[in-house]
């Protein structure tokens, strides 16, 4: 028992961590991350590492992922954005259905496919995918414009086309097919009509004690499980498929008071279920199968693909659609959808599909899930192509990318005017540097000590060579020459060499003591000079 209970959680901890993990990876790629759950499954499963076998419990949980689908779909179903535009997506999803159906019919002639088969294959491709739809639909910024409007509308349609396609299936089962249950189909689909309309009108349907109970955290998933189970089981006890009670009851509680807080409790529950359904289709792909069968499965895919581009297109013109809206419309509706592979197990059930047909819509849908937001670019680059008149790729991508292109553009700008910044600066700095070291190379370093012993010498030249005019200022002839030299002296060499000059002028007069006759008449000519320059005239004045 231990060593069971510990396989148990151990696949359940690989399958939570695989699931993530490719889940994560497809968001990034802007994938629905239900084709992250598929591709974990196959990887997983028996035709990948064969790390998870346990088919029987993965398919009870897939059945009760599928009925929560159903329950949520039914609540959260916008019914007043829905009747704006009910007769344009009404008519086209009864185009959808009846031409997938006759096409199908058509081909089952020529293939001696039997037509119950035939009618379970028109009802797989008419379906479209509401995930991936509305995803490329955001990514393209068109889910708020008319062309999501319409989109969205068929797709609601599409999706209470379900429950009647369901039971159209079940009611084909070869020898379970009894006359009798066409009265209870008419009632169910004819019940289903009623209370759509009812509910449109805005009029709220009151639960007793559900908003008692909705405000309890505890008791608010147990309770919408119970109703959405409840009555599922009361749709078959009365001949009707499970999925069709499951849808009554979440339309009941999407249109009650405990609308919110019911939505609020039941989705983690309804999460973690869906991601075991889509799981659960990993485990059933048969890589092999895809591998032996490629070409079939790639052409298939594209017949399907543009088939559906085309009636989608077309009939959206008819009805008075402009070009643009029927053509995105169109083409976003192009994939086949996730409830193809609810349609297949109820075609495995009832037995109108056998195994090698259930590996085939398999096989076929995934490619389509995968591959749909490529098809949708590209069929918009062409019509951009073919509406502008383009005939160059480098036109093309401006027309198609151009806010990308302009975005780009600005960065770069940005960019490159940062750089040119960061660029100047460096270069002013690395100029001043260079001239620094220019500076330097150029001029001595300052050292207060050399200065001062550069003076000291200068000092002593300045003494010595006035030492020596002295003496020779001795002789009469010289004398004039010194008085003429003194007077051109620097100030600063003057006040510096004060104590010295009176010492020399004290040695002077005594030579001049010595000899008065050389010197008297040399040295009275400019104490002469003086008063005449100074105020003898303006006292005769």
């Amino acid at each position: 028992m231990e060593a069971a209970h510990h396989v148990d959680l151990t696949g359940i901890a690989i399958v939570a961590l695989g699931a993530l993990i490719f889940g994560f990876v497809m968001e990034k790629l802007r994938q629905p991350a239900i084709v992250g759950y598929i591709v974990a499954g196959v990887t997983l499963g028996p035709a990948g590492l064969s790390l998870v076998n346990a088919r029987d419990g993965v398919e009870v949980l897939a059945e009760m992922g599928v009925l929560m689908l159903l329950f949520i779909i039914g609540m959260e179903l916008s019914l007043r954005a829905f009747m704006q535009i009910w007769k344009v997506a009404v008519s086209t999803t009864l185009f959808q259905i009846t031409a997938s159906t006759a096409v199908t019919l058509g081909l089952s002639r020529l293939s001696g496919m039997s037509w119950e088969l035939a009618v379970l294959m028109g009802f797989v491709v008419a379906m479209s995918s509401t995930a991936v739809a509305i995803k490329i639909l955001a990514d393209i910024g068109e889910l708020r414009t008319r062309v999501g409007q319409i989109t969205v509308g068929v797709l609601i349609a599409q999706d209470i086309a379900v429950v009647p396609m369901m039971l159209t299936i079940g009611a084909l089962g070869g020898e379970d097919f009894q006359f009798s249950q066409i009265p209870v189909m008419i009632g169910s689909v004819m019940f289903l009509i009623g209370l759509i309309f009812y509910v449109s009108r805005g009029k709220k349907i009151h639960l007793p004690y559900f908003e008692t109970i909705a405000e309890n955290k505890e008791l608010a998933p147990l309770a919408g499980l119970a109703f959405c189970f409840g009555w599922a089981a009361i749709a078959g006890l009365i001949g009707l498929s499970a999925a069709y009670g499951a849808f009554i009851a979440g339309l009941i509680i999407g249109n009650s008071q405990a609308r919110h807080a019911m939505l609020d409790a039941v989705l983690p529950i309804q999460s973690v279920l869906m991601m075991v359904f889509f799981l659960s289709i990993g485990l059933l792909i048969d890589l092999q199968f895809m591998v032996d069968n490629a070409g079939m499965v790639a052409v298939l895919f594209l017949m399907v693909t543009v088939f559906k581009t085309i009636i989608n297109v077309g009939f959206l013109r008819v009805v008075g659609q402009p070009w643009s809206t029927a053509f995105l419309a169109g083409i976003s509706m192009a994939q086949i959808g996730e409830f193809s592979f609810l349609l297949s197990v109820v075609g495995m059930q009832s037995g109108v599909l056998d195994e090698e047909g259930r590996r085939l819509i398999v096989s076929v849908t995934v490619l389509s899930l995968a591959l749909s937001p490529l098809w949708v670019f590209t069929a918009r680059r062409l019509q951009l192509l073919a509406s502008y008149g383009i005939t160059e790729a480098s036109d093309l991508l401006k027309l198609v990318y151009g806010p990308e292109t302009a975005a780009v553009a600005t960065a770069a700008n940005q960019a490159t005017t940062k750089t040119q910044k960061v660029m100047r600066v460096a270069a002013l700095k690395v100029r001043k540097v260079r001239q620094r070291v220019r500076r330097k190379k150029d001029t001595p370093a300052e050292n207060p000590e050399t200065e001062n012993d550069a003076d000291v010498a200068a000092v002593k030249d300045a003494i010595a060579t006035r030492s020596g005019e002295e003496v020779s200022a001795t002789k009469p002839t010289n004398t004039p020459q010194i008085s003429a030299k003194e007077k051109q002296a620097p100030a600063t060499k003057l006040t510096q060499l004060t104590k010295p000059k009176a010492k020399v002028k004290s040695k002077s007069a005594a030579v001049k003591k010595a000899k008065p006759k050389a010197t008297k008449p040399k040295t009275l000519k400019p104490k002469a000079a003086k008063p005449k320059a100074t105020k003898p005239k303006p006292d005769d004045a």
